[in-house]
């Protein structure tokens, strides 16, 4: 009888413990739990390196991160199914009309700038330079079964078939593209190969000298060995993407600002207040790491002033 008084006590304790431990992680007094992620594959690398330092860090938080672009990371943190979600524009009014119907609000915090690379194959001696008319004529909805050669563009092109490559719709690098050439985010033929894998895309120009394509300079600069530049001419001549050029704006129209949000219903958890105020800690550092622009110490000191201010108001 005592055996099975002394049982049931221990089985008790160990149960009363492991609830303690999940009221800690609620409460967000524990150094443990999940952080769940998800968005735009532009951003994902700069994530994917301050979560590996984090998790060295703090090794019982489960930092998870997807990738299902900027418009399905907010599909996710509209649902209030994700912790942060990584984005390469800002969200649109029908994505924060969702949230609002759920009840979330969010914080936008930029983390880097990047700038996008429109990306030939090395063998294209041709059309090393573009105005943003002559993309504008390649990508608008109007070129679909219409501009399907190079010398429609310029007659002093090939007359050979242009064999487009692109990020899928649902990626924010779709959507900043679109809006900073066509004039319209989302506004696009629709006869390319999309994919929401910028290694997709990076195989598919690499692999066709009649390739045209564009994603994330980051994406570039980790495939310059397979892919060449192009250069951009927004109307004050042609500019190459680089750190400077992206910072400073004069590759223009195709450099911007990179973001995450977080959802108010996290801050409970402790674990996420410190991830973030990590991010902003470290992001300087990690964003040249995987190829992307820091922004200033004095810039990243306002993001998190920005978000220490979001916590104390919704605590």
């Amino acid at each position: 009888m005592k055996k099975v008084l002394l049982i049931a006590i221990l089985s008790f304790a160990v149960i009363s413990c492991g609830n303690n431990k999940g009221q800690d992680n609620e409460n967000g007094e524990a150094g443990s739990g999940t952080i769940s992620i998800d968005g735009s594959s532009t951003v994902y690398p700069i994530t994917e390196a301050v979560a590996e330092e984090f998790r060295a860090e703090q090794p019982d938080v489960d930092v998870t991160i997807g990738v299902s672009g900027t418009g399905g990371g907010f599909k996710k943190f509209g649902r209030g199914e994700i912790n942060i979600s990584d984005a390469s524009r800002p969200i649109k009014e029908s994505e924060a009309a969702i949230a609002k119907e759920n009840n979330i609000t969010y914080v936008e915090l930029e983390v880097a700038y990047d700038g996008l690379a429109v990306v030939i194959n090395p063998e294209n001696d041709w059309a090393t330079t573009f105005t943003v008319e002559e993309l504008k004529k390649i990508w608008e909805p109007a070129a679909q079964g219409k501009i399907m050669k190079w010398n429609q563009i310029n007659p002093a092109w090939p007359n050979e078939e242009i064999h487009l490559f692109g990020p899928g719709v649902a990626s924010g690098t779709f959507d900043y593209f679109t809006e900073a050439i066509v004039g319209e985010s989302g506004s696009s033929r629709g006869d390319f190969t999309a994919s929401e894998d910028d290694n997709v895309l990076v195989q598919g120009v690499s692999g066709d000298k009649y390739g045209l394509g564009f994603f994330g300079l980051a994406y570039f600069e980790a495939n310059q060995d397979k892919l060449a530049l192009a250069s951009v001419d927004g109307g004050n001549g042609p500019v190459k993407p680089s750190t400077e050029t992206v910072k400073n704006g004069t590759y223009a129209p195709l450099s911007r600002p990179l973001y995450i949000y977080v959802n108010s219903s996290s801050l409970k958890d402790k674990q996420v207040i410190d991830f973030v105020n990590f991010y902003l800690d470290e992001a300087g550092a990690l964003a040249k790491d995987v190829g992307y622009i820091s922004m200033t110490k004095e810039e990243y000191a306002i993001q998190k002033e920005k978000f220490n201010k979001f916590v104390k108001e919704n605590q």
